[in-house]
């Protein structure tokens, strides 16, 4: 249980990482929002996801 917590914590730190550094990046872009809105939003879910999954999971490990 604790690898697969691990994991999570680490998915949560990289996706987040990705989303701060992309949104920028998309809203400086002429076209950006655009064309990567759906990523965005699939990103943003996906963060949501972990973040609650990550939650669930501290509760099984501490």
């Amino acid at each position: 249980m604790t690898l697969v917590f691990q994991l999570s914590i680490f998915s949560l730190v990289a996706l987040s990482f990705l989303l701060v550094i992309g949104v920028p990046v998309v809203f400086a872009a002429p076209d950006g929002w655009t064309e990567y809105k759906r990523p965005i939003f699939s990103g943003l879910g996906l963060w949501i996801l972990l973040v609650f999954a990550v939650g669930i999971l501290n509760s099984f490990v501490v």
